[in-house]
């Protein structure tokens, strides 16, 4: 029987999904989400005639991308791993938490874009752009796997030996498995990532993929997704513990080019390049304080408000796409051939990232904000539904259980919506940021007018639009977690991102 202050917990969780709910409807007449494309169907049709005759025929070297592909994966996880797992051991350190905060806000494409203007097309520019804030994510989860770890053995130990010896004997081997699960599961979010960093010039995957959309060729386009899906869907076959150790020798010899470094163009970068324009001209604070307002009321909140908007219906439709597609992977609503399939659509879209989606639905609806919205929401939604059927294969139902839309609405749906919101609102931050990189695509969101500021190599302007993007995700982010907190929603550090 629910005692009262679940009643309470209950209600509010429903309130507050009523007024996510009704806040996305009150975005949606501000919203531009038209088709703009002529023919859309023809092209959507070319897409799909695409699928049926997949060739790398004209792709100078497409496994070398893959190979690129995979190493700077690696070694970006590598570099976040060790640099986390000591920013873990620091982490109750305010000043620890904001820096890692700070640079877990700022998207792997915005890191890439800066490191471009110091480094050029180095391979240094890839791993600083995943190393970065995969570093300060891994120091977040690393933290709270010791923060929730059982602490008994340890608080034994040393009081008989170093804090050092402790820890490797006492403590790490209780949760080393929980940071292999999550290492592991980060290293197909840095497939990801590796695969987008082609957009902006590095020679991945996501570099051949832009080519070939934005030529028309279609058959192209499918032979490198199917070769990235296959990449993602056979991670556990290829990603075997001891081959690890050769595969990271070998990855920076994969990556290697011919691209020097001018330590000229570093220098200027610091010193001269975001440096804010009043400073540099002499203006003084004064200057300073009206380009801040200038660039604020021309771009940033234009921005902002688009950003914010397409944020909040994504984030509304991507709980209605979990709460639909969950079932088609639960045990208690389908056998093992319909999960099947249903497990088959969950992988291909959430193993597509947003922006490589968005993108694809660009090039087939014209620039507005739909395909931002669904290509948000699908993915997420899959993200979101694969982990409720997870959940939901866990319950215990009653022998006279109701079946089919009863048992969703009476049996299932109440039982699992607490850890619905815990995953809805845990990805809030994450699509706020997405949301925010899409705009280089040239959707009206912040990351439009700072692909903006960098194409007229304005850097200190740049550089100011990414700072408030950083500090409105982290924002976002604290909104989150004191929402989630009042409500009572508890998410596993194995479901990060």
């Amino acid at each position: 029987m629910e005692t009262r202050p679940e009643r309470f917990r209950h209600s509010g969780r429903w309130r507050v999904s009523w007024l996510f709910v009704l806040i996305a409807l009150a975005c949606l007449p501000f919203a531009d989400l038209e088709i703009i494309s002529r023919d859309p169907l023809i092209e959507l049709l070319r897409l799909f005639n695409g699928l049926l005759h997949p060739s790398l025929a004209n792709i100078d070297q497409p496994f070398v991308a893959l190979l690129q592909t995979i190493a700077f994966a690696l070694l970006g996880v590598a570099i976040g791993s060790v640099t986390g797992f000591a920013l873990a051991q620091l982490f109750f350190l305010w000043p620890v938490r904001m820096l890692c905060a700070m640079l877990r806000a700022v998207h792997e494409i915005f890191w890439a874009l800066i490191f471009l203007q110091i480094f050029g097309l180095h391979p240094l520019t890839g791993l600083l752009a995943l190393g970065l804030p995969y570093a300060a994510t891994f120091a977040k989860v690393y933290a709270e796997i010791l923060e929730e770890g059982d602490r008994r053995a340890f608080d034994i130990v040393r009081h008989h030996s170093g804090l050092v010896s402790a820890f490797f004997y006492a403590r790490l081997p209780d949760l080393w498995e929980h940071f292999i699960t999550y290492t592991s599961y980060r290293m197909e979010c840095g497939l990801r990532s590796s695969a987008v960093l082609g957009f902006v010039g590095l020679p991945t995957l996501g570099y051949y993929l832009s080519t070939a959309f934005l030529e028309g060729n279609y058959t192209e386009v499918w032979a490198l997704l199917i070769m990235f899906y296959a990449l993602i869907a056979g991670i556990r076959l290829w990603l075997r513990p001891r081959l690890i150790p050769v595969y990271l020798i070998l990855a920076p010899f994969i990556i290697a080019n011919d691209s020097q470094i001018s330590f000229d163009n570093v220098w200027r970068f610091f010193s001269v390049d975001i440096i804010p324009a009043p400073l540099r001209q002499g203006a003084g604070m004064e200057g300073l304080g009206s380009w801040i307002g200038d660039i604020f009321m021309q771009e940033a909140l234009p921005g902002i408000a688009n950003t914010v908007l397409l944020t909040q219906i994504a984030l509304v439709l991507t709980g209605f796409i979990a709460l639909l597609l969950f079932p088609f992977i639960s045990r208690q609503f389908f056998a093992r051939g319909g999960r099947s399939v249903g497990h088959f659509v969950l992988i291909i879209l959430r193993s597509t990232p947003e922006y490589m989606l968005a993108f694809i639905l660009l090039m087939l609806w014209g620039p507005s904000m739909l395909p931002a919205v669904i290509a948000l929401a699908l993915h997420n939604g899959a993200i979101i539904a694969h982990l409720l059927g997870r959940f939901s294969n866990a319950l215990t139902l009653r022998p006279d259980s109701s079946r089919g839309i009863n048992l969703y609405l009476y049996e299932i749906l109440p039982r699992i919506y607490g850890q619905f919101l815990a995953f809805l609102f845990y990805r809030w931050e994450i699509i706020f940021r997405e949301t925010a990189i899409l705009g280089i695509l040239g959707i009206a969101t912040l990351g439009f007018y700072i692909d903006s500021a960098i194409a007229d190599i304005r850097l200190d302007k740049a550089m100011l639009l990414i700072a408030i993007t950083a500090l409105l995700n982290i924002l976002v982010d604290s909104l989150s977690r004191r929402i989630r907190a009042s409500l009572r929603l508890s998410i596993g550090p194995q479901t990060a991102r």
